[in-house]
């Protein structure tokens, strides 16, 4: 399978003078870009084998290398000329004083360094700090549509039923059975991805993290905050846990790069709306058998996948907002608050795109794009539709067929 898009950053990034590391969820790929992509990058330059430098450190074999005195001298021993050498270190968080190793690895003017991690540390957004400033980070999302679609074997409609209930970890690819994939992700959700959370934070009380994983889950794509959802343990549980708590819990999440936030952004005043936020899964797959697959809404999750598109892309997304003054039958005036799904920031372009399942009629296609039309400025004006082709409307608005959008045929 091809990833270009994270080979291409790696290859970007070559020789940099900074340390190369890998981040994502478990299980979504590191090892394979690292060892098998970019290796075979390497190759295809005519870089000499003996300049590439590996070690899994997670394996029986190369156990005895966890030894930092042991690792060190056995890597150093192998750089014998002035030629440039490329370091592949996996799992290496095994490596005791791995931070330093790799900063002294650094300042050898012929290596450069890539590294991948899987424990909480690595799954961290802090990572990059446990190399002082001298960390280059490549994250790596799970995968996309157009990449699930280069191993399936059906239609595209075909591929969406599948990806939009299973999601993009690649092992899923070597699982037919529906129910084997159903109990490998809630299997790893428990056991890997909660876990490490769990363990990182020194997390007591596993019930209250666990149910809100579950409000969350069950909520994507809707405005939420944390008084919000303390109310919601308090009604439905009968459960009191601090605001305050249960955002520390929700940064966990963030920090564990297993949800994203999306910030509320008024686009007429030019300024952040704190709260409240919405909040979207990386991985369909793990939010559905989070709910036991008992949660199938095909408006939210579409949203949440073109989310995760726009932010493999490169994009910063946000929510927006766009307040207006209407006049009510007694011709008063009302302030609105009308929601725009996503803007899009990408350097100096941008991007407004409302996510639509279905545009039955007009009627239901004046609603969807009421809010872009009270956009003032002349950036792009999208909504992503599943169900009909590509075309600008009499309006100027895109509309955007979800297809063409995942598999970039119309790549704005």
């Amino acid at each position: 399978m091809k990833r270009d898009l994270y080979t291409r950053q790696l290859v970007r990034k070559m020789h940099n003078g900074m340390i190369k590391v890998v981040t994502g969820i478990r299980r979504c790929g590191k090892s394979y870009l690292l060892f098998n992509l970019f290796r075979n990058h390497l190759v295809s330059e005519n870089v000499p084998e003996d300049h590439i430098l590996e070690m899994a450190f997670d394996l029986y074999e190369n156990k005895k290398f966890q030894n930092p005195e042991v690792f060190y001298p056995h890597i150093k021993s192998q750089i014998k000329d002035g030629g440039m050498y490329y370091v592949l270190l996996d799992e290496v968080q095994l490596l005791g004083d791995f931070e330093a190793i790799l900063n002294s690895l650094l300042r050898m003017q012929n290596v450069d360094v890539y590294v991948t991690g899987s424990n909480a540390k690595f799954l961290s957004k802090d990572v990059i700090t446990e190399f002082r400033g001298r960390g280059d980070q490549i994250h790596l999302y799970p995968l996309s549509f157009a990449e699930f679609l280069q191993a399936y074997k059906g239609s595209s409609i075909e591929a969406w039923r599948e990806y939009s209930m299973y999601g993009g970890l690649p092992k899923l690819l070597d699982i037919s059975d529906d129910r084997d994939k159903a109990v490998y992700l809630e299997s790893i959700f428990s056991e890997t991805y909660l876990k490490d959370i769990l363990e990182r934070n020194d997390v007591r009380n596993t019930n209250e993290i666990s149910e809100l994983f579950d409000f969350i889950a069950s909520s994507v794509g809707g405005l939420s905050n944390p008084k919000k959802l303390s109310d919601t343990f308090k009604s439905v549980k009968n459960v009191s846990i601090h605001p305050d708590t249960i955002k520390t819990y929700l940064d966990y999440f963030e920090e564990s790069f297993l949800i994203s936030r999306a910030v509320r952004y008024d686009i007429k005043g030019k300024k952040y709306i704190n709260t409240p936020s919405k909040y979207y899964f990386t991985d369909m797959g793990l939010r559905n058998a989070r709910l036991h697959f008992r949660q199938y809404e095909e408006t939210h999750i579409m949203e949440n996948i073109i989310y995760n598109e726009l932010l493999t892309r490169g994009y910063s997304v946000d929510v927006g907002v766009v307040e207006v003054t209407e006049r009510t039958a007694e011709q008063k005036k009302v302030q609105k608050q009308l929601e725009v799904d996503f803007v899009c920031n990408l350097g100096s372009s941008r991007l407004y795109i409302q996510s639509a399942l279905s545009i039955s009629d007009a009627q239901k296609e004046k609603q969807e794009q009421n809010s872009l039309e009270r956009i003032p400025d002349s950036f792009e004006k999208i909504i992503i539709v599943k169900d009909i082709p590509t075309h600008y409307n009499d309006s100027g608005i895109l509309i955007l067929n979800l297809f063409d959008f995942l598999m970039n045929t119309n790549p704005f």
